[in-house]
Parts: C-alpha cells; structure tokens; sequence
C-alpha cells in the first residue's frame, strides 16, 4: 500500500483530526499540534475552505479547537468555534426545510428519500438530494404549490438523469431530486427498486427522514464517485469507513446488488481506496471480506490530490469500469439504459470543452 500522492498539509490534517481517535491524536500528533501552535488566522480561513468543500467542518474543527485551546492558541481556537457554531445554524436551517419538503412530498403522493445527504452527519452536504418513485410533473407540481419553488436550469446531463434542481425561497442550498432513475445518465433503473423498498427511518435531532439502506448508500456514492465525478472527498472516506466499521454491510447483498448493475467492480476498488486510506491514519483498514478484495482493481497508490480532492484516474481505470457497466446493461437486455450510458463520453467530451472555453461545465453537465 502506497500513500495518496502530492497530499496537501491541510487535507492531512483535516484527515488526522477526523480518522483518529482523541488518544491517538495526543500520542502522534506532532504535526498537528505543531500547525496548532503557530497556526494564524489565513492559515485556518484555508482549512476552513477544504474542511467545508469536503463536507467535514463539524467532525474535523471539534478535535481541532480543544487542541488549540490545548497549546494555548486561544484566539484561532475562537475562530474555528465561530465557523462551527455559522455551520450548525446552516444545518438546523437546512433542516427544517427538508422535513417540511419531505412531509409535503408523501401527504401528496410523491413519497422521497434523502440520498446523500444526511450520509455526512453531523455535518451536511451542500445540496439536499431525494430520490423519488413519482411522476416528475406531480413532483414539480408540489415543489411550486407548496414552496413557490422555482426550476433550476437543466443542464444536458440533468435531463438525460430525470434530475431537477428546485430553486426553494429561503432556502440557499438546491434541493436536487432524482425521479425514477440514477446514474449519470439515468441508466439505473434497477438499482432504484432497492432503494425504494429497503428505505428505513433515520433521526436527526428532532426531525426523522426515510433514508437509503446501507447497501444502497454505498452503490449510490460509488456511483456518484467512480463514474461520474471521478473524485474522492474525505466526507466520504469517513462516511463509508463508518458504514463499514458499524458492521450493518451486507456484502452478500452488496455483492448482488452491485452486479446486477455492472458496478460491483467500481464498488469493490472504492471501499479499497477507503479502507487504504484510513489505515494511514488510523493504522489499520475498514473490514471488508476477500470478495471485496479480489474484485478491486486499484488503490491509493493510483489516488492524486489535486484541486481539493483526491482524484481518482480515468484512463485506463475509470473507463474500464464504465465499460464494464455498459457492457452488463448491454447483456441484461436493458437496451434504452445501454444506450443512455453510451451517451457518457460525448458529454463528457462536451463537458470539457464547455469548461475549457467559458470556465464551467454547467450546461453540459
């Protein structure tokens, strides 16, 4: 095992504060109490930025403030308080918003699970992501009537995944719903029977919300990482690490669920990549049995930091994996969704192009 190449000092940080245990950061936490000590107020702004980028202020700043407070850096420990107590309002805000959303989507027929989401808590993502079983008119009826919601621009990647951005007032974050499908391009169809029928309730605070199973959760992130944005954020190492370490994995299921959908290969190397990851810091990996080992196809060693997150490399590694889903939809018979993922390189040639000549990707992608 090879650690991620070019890491920044911030993301090593942010990693140690958030994969080790209080113990451990006291016994070999040499360099971060030596950030602690001469730490300045740019310094921490910079962490601040990462830690929120990657979904992980809430879980990486609470360590941080008491070993600030701790080398008498009293101040800067002040400031990272501040930052956390901004974010908690920003949740709670957040929050009430989604189980109000929720509550009006079921009492109207259009019953929703948070994907995503809730997966990082006690932080929250930047967005507020449901999946949906309902007729998107019915959904864009309800948003409108019962929120004054407006549509976000749908880009070419939006319409091929029967997603829609809804614009709530009062509400800065996007409420983004997957209707009927997943994927990229909306070639998951199957997948979504499972995470309609093995929903259960999860309680956040004083709200409740139907949330994916674990297994699904895994597949869904697979999905959102390996295939499409071809990035790791540390979020999810931590979420998935303490997916794996609860030991409510059924990889059997796992296994079953993600071929089915031509994923399991990309689901195997993504809980590889995390496992090695964490055994970094905490030294020693996440459980996972021999047939999530024998199925993965890299590690960390192939794992780039760059541009805030930790970059995972498309060719050859991600292109075969699409291939690979391409190839079982092809041979399931699921002939429109073959076609839709086949879709994927011209726009994702199209994505780049749009980002290299006006700087952003957003009507493309």
């Amino acid at each position: 095992m090879e650690p991620v190449r070019d890491s920044s000092k911030h993301l090593q940080l942010l990693s140690e504060l958030v994969l080790t245990r209080r113990r451990q950061q006291s016994d070999r936490s040499g360099r971060a109490r030596e950030w602690c000590e001469s730490a300045s107020t740019s310094e921490l702004q910079d962490l601040t930025a990462l830690a929120m980028t990657n979904h992980v202020i809430l879980r990486a700043f609470d360590p941080l403030a008491a070993m600030l407070e701790d080398v008498g850096n009293g101040p800067i420990a002040e400031w990272a308080r501040a930052a956390m107590l901004e974010e908690y309002g920003r949740i709670e805000h957040a929050l009430s918003f989604l189980t109000q959303i929720c509550g009006a989507l079921e009492d109207s027929g259009c019953p929703a699970i948070v994907i995503k989401s809730l997966d990082h808590w006690p932080d929250l993502g930047s967005d507020l992501d449901l999946y949906t079983d309902a007729e998107p008119t019915a959904l864009v009826a309800v948003m409108s009537a019962k929120f004054r919601a407006k549509l976000a621009d749908r880009s070419w990647g939006d319409r091929l995944a029967n997603k829609w951005n809804f614009i709530v007032p009062g509400l800065p974050e996007l409420v983004e719903v997957h209707a009927r499908r997943l994927g990229q391009t909306g070639e998951q169809t199957a997948l979504t029977r499972s995470v309609s029928e093995r929903a259960s309730v999860m309680k956040v605070g004083p709200y409740s919300f139907r949330v994916a199973a674990p297994e699904d959760r895994i597949v869904i992130s697979t999905l959102q990482r390996m295939y499409r944005h071809f990035y790791i954020r540390l979020c999810d190492i931590i979420d998935n690490a303490r997916l794996l370490d609860s030991g409510k994995v059924d990889f059997g299921y796992l296994r079953s669920l993600g071929s089915g959908a031509g994923l399991w290969e990309g689901v195997a190397t993504y809980l590889n990549i995390i496992s090695e990851y964490v055994e970094t810091y905490r030294g020693f990996g996440v459980p996972l049995p021999a047939l999530v080992q024998d199925a993965a196809r890299f590690g960390t060693s192939k794992v780039r930091f760059r541009r805030d997150f930790l970059r995972v490399p498309i060719l050859p590694d991600s292109l075969n994996l699409y291939a690979g889903e391409l190839k079982t939809l092809f041979f399931r018979g699921e002939l429109r969704n073959t076609l839709r993922l086949s879709l994927l390189p011209g726009l994702a040639t199209a994505a780049a192009l749009e980002q290299k000549i006006t700087g952003s990707d957003k009507g493309i992608w």
